[in-house]
């Protein structure tokens, strides 16, 4: 059993890059952000507040959270059943993943769904604390970084993409909010693990990031199960 762990901030290109690692790997790859969207999500819909931790960790246990069968890029996310994968990613959802990921009931509820999954064995998993504290014995850790700057145009031409409405300067206040509340909250804080190699992809592309990923996990792993 191979366990890759990526964490790092928003914006960094964990999710790009995790997937095609998975890809080339022939790795299932778990992407632990979409939990805690999950919960924001349900949360949103059901009328919780975000700021209601024993009641988010009570909604959280209550959810059926499972990956379905890729076909084709990522794969998509079961929130009881009923694919959300495209109403997760919504803007105002990944703002609220990082406020709800800051309540220990929420991370204590995700805890062992993250570890069940990742037990299936030949794994890549992306967040913020899988290397800390979801799997600290991770064969390979990896802390994926780059500037703020970098981040924010990478999510500005995301939203751009997607729904043609964005404002560069609005996504960067965002993103850095975003990677105050995630540095320092009380319980799990993003922060690269004291053995995590650390990769700023401030000035690579997905291919660059992808080459830098598959040769650190096949020094580390010889023989990584790649197909």
């Amino acid at each position: 059993m191979t366990i890759v762990a990526i964490d790092g901030p928003a914006g960094a290109g964990k999710s790009s890059a995790a997937l095609r690692l998975a890809e080339r790997l022939g790795y299932t790859l778990i992407d632990t952000g979409a939990l805690y969207r999950a919960v924001a999500l349900a949360a949103r819909e059901q009328g919780v507040s975000w700021e209601d931790g024993e009641a988010l960790g009570a909604l959280a246990s209550s959810l059926e959270l499972r990956f379905g069968p890729v076909t084709g890029g990522r794969p998509p996310l079961l929130i009881d059943g009923v694919d959300r994968s495209d109403d997760i990613r919504a803007p105002e959802i990944s703002q609220g993943a990082s406020q709800v990921s800051a309540h220990p009931p929420v991370r204590a509820a995700l805890l062992e769904v993250q570890r069940r999954m990742g037990r299936q064995g030949d794994v890549v998993l992306e967040g913020r604390d899988i290397g800390t504290v979801v799997f600290p014995d991770a064969d390979v850790k990896v802390f994926l970084t780059a500037s703020v700057e970098a981040r924010a145009r990478r999510r500005y031409d995301e939203l751009k993409g997607r729904d043609g409405d964005a404002d560069l300067d609005e996504v960067r206040r965002e993103m850095e909010t975003r990677d105050q509340r995630d540095s320092t909250r009380a319980v799990a804080p993003l922060k690269p693990a004291d053995d995590a190699v650390r990769l700023d992809s401030s000035g690579l592309d997905l291919d660059g990031v992808l080459a830098k990923l598959e040769a650190l996990v096949r020094e580390r792993l010889p023989r990584p199960g790649a197909r």
